[in-house]
């Protein structure tokens, strides 16, 4: 009798075990993640080709930010610490939040993990943008902003615009149609750009540094107006996480929800290429980080947008952070290159130690 009684008591409290484990697991994640990107924050400011150390990095914020301790540095440590690092480390970290959200946003709308941020032609406005900008002789700084930043973003800017009112003058509705007449313009503007490379001279380098993605120019102007945007566009997104949710049903299937789906698509489109357009212009294009970072967090704790958006972001900033930091280290490589080559073997082990329990 005991034995079966024993049987059906016995399972529930595994399977509630296990509910309880899983609900645990994103609280969990979040604050392994917001202390990764504490320790990151950290490291980015100490290490460099000069070392500070970690007493004296922490010593210099606290003093700039609430006025102790005494200062007991020299004058060069507080410069290279909070007008030189601190500032190209938030830069790398708000770049890192604003290309998860907008690549998780992506591939939520086109239900495809292979989307990115730059999937409806933003890099290619983005490079020529700056392309055509850096042949400009003369070169104009307002506030910190140079005049590659603003063409850069309007580039990339213009060039989504062009791509949904293209697909909607042609009648096409569905985001397949938006992520095929994106790819077209994708290519008539990567066409431009290499014209505009050939007749280059001198600003060849600069242009190749600019696509391979860089934070060495990174200040605090750049970080006072980029990061409101990001902020602005990351939050639209994740208020919107509910809507994501629906659209992975289906636009259809979301539409008999109530849901008023080309509205919706609209903002987020909006929302996903405004981060994605004040991203580039801050650091140039730097792939991975939208592409993988949301699908690593996938793998972990599923397609629920209520989940995957806040922890993308978090991871996003600590690997791009990271990233940064890997490339500084050896004298400055860039950091395209550094996302690539680490995060390219981690993301082979993770579909390998998850295929058995996410299908693509």
């Amino acid at each position: 009798m005991s034995a079966g009684v024993s049987t059906p008591v016995s399972a529930p409290v595994v399977r509630v075990g296990r509910i309880e484990g899983l609900r645990r697991r994103p609280v969990m994640l979040a604050f392994a993640g917001l202390a990764l990107c504490a320790l990151v924050l950290a490291l980015g400011v100490a290490l460099g080709s000069v070392g500070i150390p970690l007493a004296d990095t922490v010593g210099v914020l606290l003093h700039r930010l609430f006025g102790w301790p005494a200062v007991s540095w020299p004058a060069s440590t507080e410069t290279i610490v909070f007008e030189l690092r601190l500032p190209r480390v938030l830069t790398a970290m708000a770049v890192g939040v604003g290309l998860a959200l907008a690549g998780a946003t992506f591939q939520g709308l086109l239900r495809n993990p292979l989307a990115d941020p730059y999937v409806l032609g933003t890099a290619s406005g983005a490079a020529l943008g700056a392309a055509v900008a850096m042949t400009v002789p003369l070169q104009m700084v307002v506030l910190g902003i140079g005049l590659v930043n603003v063409s850069a973003f309007v580039g990339a800017s213009l060039a989504v615009a062009v791509v949904y009112r293209l697909a909607r003058a042609g009648g096409l509705g569905s985001m397949t149609s938006v992520l095929l007449t994106g790819y077209a313009v994708g290519a008539l503007l990567a066409a431009a750009l290499a014209l505009v490379m050939y007749l280059s001279g001198n600003s060849l380098r600069q242009i190749f540094v600019y696509l391979l993605g860089s934070f060495a120019l990174s200040s605090w102007p750049q970080v006072l107006i980029g990061l409101p945007i990001i902020t602005l566009g990351s939050t639209v997104i994740l208020l919107r996480a509910r809507v994501l949710n629906a659209m992975l049903l289906g636009e259809e299937t979301a539409g008999h929800l109530g849901l008023d789906v080309n509205r919706q698509r609209l903002v987020l489109l909006g929302a996903a290429t405004l981060v994605t357009a004040a991203a580039v212009a801050m650091s140039g294009l730097i792939g991975f980080v939208g592409l993988v970072v949301p699908h690593l967090v996938r793998l972990v704790v599923g397609p629920n947008a209520r989940t995957l958006l806040p922890l993308s972001a978090i991871y996003g900033a600590a690997f791009l952070g990271a990233a940064d930091l890997l490339a500084r280290l050896p004298g400055e490589l860039p950091v395209g290159v550094v996302t690539a080559v680490v995060g390219a073997p981690f993301f082979l082990y993770l579909l390998r130690r998850y295929r058995a329990s996410y299908a693509l």
